[in-house]
């Protein structure tokens, strides 16, 4: 008897989130579809039922962070993104750069986890990275509100501070160091963030 319909949506949701913690564990090249496919508890035979080949699940797995683990991201940082508002700025700053999010190495956003590797994957992988921080970036402007005339440079600055930042600080030895760079980051998004000038040299 062939599989139902919502066996094998069932099946591809457990690949593909098998796929994405692997990948922020390990990186792309170091992750094999025995790997990802025994992870999620399937028999390796079912993976090109559903993925034409990995770079294939990988873009999808990059994709799918917005709706599923960022989504439980954004909850418990108070970030409702059908009511938008100012103080959710700060909630997705302070939530971004935290402790927290930098120890969570299965659930990290893929923009810290997989940058390089994004870079050098198919336009397919490197579309669906764009769309994430697309996503971040736009959530930022409506946050700020549309009488505001510089939310798109504000949102576009936040964003970099808070990718780079946190992919900077996962990279470093030195935990001293990326605790300061961190918090740096997060007051100078603070300051971005309340629309302060700029401290004067």
């Amino acid at each position: 008897m062939p599989y139902s319909a919502e066996h094998k949506r069932q099946a591809r949701k457990k690949i593909v989130e098998a796929a994405r913690i692997l990948f922020n564990r390990h990186g792309f090249e170091n992750v094999t579809i025995d790997q990802i496919m025994d992870s999620a508890g399937l028999t390796r035979g079912g993976f090109y039922s559903h993925f034409e080949n990995k770079q294939a699940l990988y873009g999808e797995a990059v994709a799918s962070f917005l709706m599923g683990r960022g989504a439980q991201w954004r909850d418990n940082a108070g970030v409702n993104i059908q009511s938008p508002s100012p103080e959710m700025v700060q909630n997705m700053i302070k939530s971004y750069l935290s402790d927290e999010h930098l120890g969570d190495l299965d659930g990290q956003c893929p923009m810290i986890a997989l940058s390089s590797d994004a870079a050098r994957a198919d336009d397919d992988v490197r579309t669906a990275y764009q769309g994430l921080l697309e996503s971040m970036i736009w959530l930022f402007e409506q946050c700020f509100g549309t009488d505001e005339p510089d939310r798109r440079q504000r949102a576009l600055t936040l964003s970099a501070l808070c990718v780079g930042g946190m992919t900077l600080a996962r990279t470093l030895p030195d935990k001293s160091l990326a605790k300061e760079l961190r918090e740096a980051a997060l007051q100078e998004a603070g300051r971005i963030q309340s629309g302060a000038a700029a401290p004067s040299g």
